[in-house]
């Protein structure tokens, strides 16, 4: 009997016969003993590729990969066409001083009134001190960046003490940041801040280099193989506006899982509830930012590592176009998916470091000729006119694919006021293979990971790996050089399919996942687990922004029954950022009365 498929060209595809599809992803939900079993049985030579195979079939990818004529060339990098340039916005030179940047984003910024931040506003039951709050603190002698840092030396010191562990931090040198504050601090007194950035805390993603930290990738190992020498580069351009780094942040080991599990060093908990997982893989910087210790972080997102932590822990994260930071510096700084993106507690205070740490390599700017980069003019009455053209598109039955209606509600109820308020068009759009998208998608990250780590795994640190991620790599080096070039094609199909869309909307617009914080299970904490249901709901409106490259963000909107918090995502056209920005800041402001104090929260700047 004939296996083979054949796919019709993508232009020839009939969107309107397409039908949503749920997916149900088949594989055990493992902890503890049974973990380690199932870990021993797909690392065996034969029986592990037969356990494998049987996996891939059921879950229809080998019939894809391995049976299917796709008519497309491959697509090995996001190409994109040339686009419209943005409205509203203002141009920021990617090859000037990030300081510069900054005072140009700071300048589109609106109003800012220090007596609604600091004398209270009685609408509002809770909001996160902002970066203006802090740089006016400074000026104002209210408070200094060393006294902050005390408040954050001590509260650190609580968490340190936690059992089981939790740790915010993998990397912390209290007197390093002691004397990075004093330096800001000496600054202020003289009266030359060098930025609005200048004394402001940030945490980083321990894949990113950060020195003199080490970078260990949530591992117990990578430190002793690969060496920090000097920062990386977007690390590289928030130091230069003053920024004062607390330390390397939390992760999910190698950014191989989206719960932020780590039996390593404890697994990170969810501010918001102490028995929830944050999301991943950038738990740590998620966390930090919505406990209040630090005003922002970076992240990197490979499959939603920015998005999904930032949406279950009630804060702000912002997936870049694909090249529109430099990478460089980072552990995963060779892969087509992956990016360096901004954690933090407002839309306003990601638009600031957005605008220090954004430029490509030169690499990026030959091969994929971004656009000059820009930030959204938010100070000007004009930028209402600018929303009320905004087109949003929304593939309902997609959108309504979650695990609780809370979501899709919640979301709803958001998209109804930027139509009411705003005069948004919100319109019904289909997206076809997202099945085929998905596969693409795990082929490609799954087989870059590997080409990065199998040297080292080859060398004996594999086994050093946590249950979890050998799980993962498993899966991984089961994928063939002819399935990587298939997902290639794939990506091509999903990259025209995108562009058409984008011809009919401005911005696409689903839930940033389809859970909210999922419980930890006891067992997962001393050797990990492996969900793949849970890992699949969070990750079901992620890939396309890392597949394609596109810049996408997550704002919070609300919370669910149980007082965990809800993402929306916004999904922009190839080096949109200033859109997206846009219209975040709106939903932000649209959904402020309804913001909750996190259960774990410190006031480190104590000027209430």
């Amino acid at each position: 009997m004939a296996k083979k498929r054949v796919m019709v060209a993508a232009e020839n595809i009939d969107v309107s016969a397409v039908k949503y599809d749920r997916e149900e992803i088949k594989a055990p939900h493992l902890t503890g003993f049974l973990l380690k079993l199932f870990v021993w049985i797909v690392e065996a030579p034969i029986l592990g590729s037969l356990i494998i195979s049987v996996l891939k079939k059921q879950n229809k990818m080998t019939q894809l990969l391995r049976n299917t004529y796709i008519p497309e060339a491959p697509m090995f990098k996001p190409e994109f066409p040339p686009q419209e340039p943005e409205t509203g916005v203002v141009v920021v030179d990617e090859d000037g001083k990030p300081e510069d940047r900054v005072e140009v984003a700071f300048k589109c910024l609106p109003n800012y009134d220090p007596a609604t931040s600091f004398n209270g506003d009685a609408s509002l039951s809770f909001r996160y001190w902002k970066i203006r709050d802090y740089a006016y603190a400074y000026c104002s002698k209210i408070a200094t960046p060393s006294m902050v840092a005390e408040h954050i030396i001590s509260a650190l010191e609580e968490f340190s003490n936690k059992t089981p562990p939790q740790p915010l931090l993998l990397s912390f040198d209290a007197e390093e940041l002691r004397n990075q504050a004093a330096a800001s601090t000496k600054r202020f007194e003289e009266g030359n801040p060098i930025s609005i950035l200048d004394g402001i805390f940030v945490a980083i993603k321990d894949d990113i280099d950060c020195y003199p930290h080490l970078s260990k990738g949530g591992t117990t190992w990578m430190h002793e193989v690969r060496t920090v020498s000097k920062d990386a580069a977007c690390v590289s351009k928030l130091r230069s506006c003053g920024v004062i780094f607390i330390g390397k942040a939390n992760m999910h080991e190698m950014g191989m899982g989206t719960t932020g599990n780590n039996p390593n060093y404890g697994t990170t908990r969810n501010p918001h509830a102490l028995d929830r997982y944050t999301g991943g893989s950038s738990s740590g910087p998620a966390a930090i930012v919505a406990s209040g210790l630090c005003s922002a972080a970076l992240g990197t997102d490979g499959g939603g590592s920015v998005r999904i932590p930032s949406s279950l822990c009630g804060v702000v994260g912002l997936k870049t176009t694909y090249g529109r930071t430099d990478i460089g510096g980072a552990l995963c700084d060779a892969g087509t998916v992956e990016i360096i993106g901004p954690i933090a507690s407002t839309v306003e205070d990601v638009i600031l470091v957005y605008s220090a740490i954004l430029g490509a390599s030169l690499a990026d700017k030959i091969s994929l000729r971004p656009s000059p980069p820009s930030v959204p003019d938010l100070s000007l009455y004009e930028s209402l006119n600018v929303l009320g053209s905004l087109r949003l598109g929304k593939y309902t039955a997609w959108f309504n694919d979650v695990h609780s209606t809370d979501i899709s509600d919640k979301c709803e109820d958001v998209l109804s006021l930027l139509s009411k308020n705003h005069g948004c068009e919100i319109a019904e759009i289909v997206i076809p293979e997202l099945h085929e998208m998905r596969t693409a998608h795990l082929v490609s990250i799954g087989s870059e990971c590997v080409s990065s780590l199998s040297p080292d795994c080859e060398d004996g640190n594999g086994v050093r790996l946590t249950y979890d991620t050998r799980t993962s790599m498993a899966l991984f080096r089961s994928f063939s050089a002819s399935d990587y070039v298939t997902a290639q094609c794939i990506r091509r199909r999903i990259m025209y399919h995108h562009m058409e869309i984008f011809k009919k909307v401005d911005v696409i617009v689903t839930p940033t996942t389809g859970m909210t914080a999922p419980k930890i299970p006891p067992s997962a904490l001393k050797d990990g687990e492996t969900d793949m249901q849970v890992t699949g709901d969070l990750m079901r409106f992620i890939i396309a922004a890392n597949l394609l490259g596109l810049p996408a963000i997550s704002v919070p909107v609300g919370y669910d029954k149980h007082g965990l918090p809800i993402g929306l995502q916004l999904i922009g056209r190839p080096w949109g950022e200033a859109s997206i920005l846009r219209l975040a800041s709106a939903v932000e402001e649209l959904c402020m009365k309804s913001k909750k104090r996190p259960a774990s929260y410190f006031d480190v700047l104590k000027c209430k």
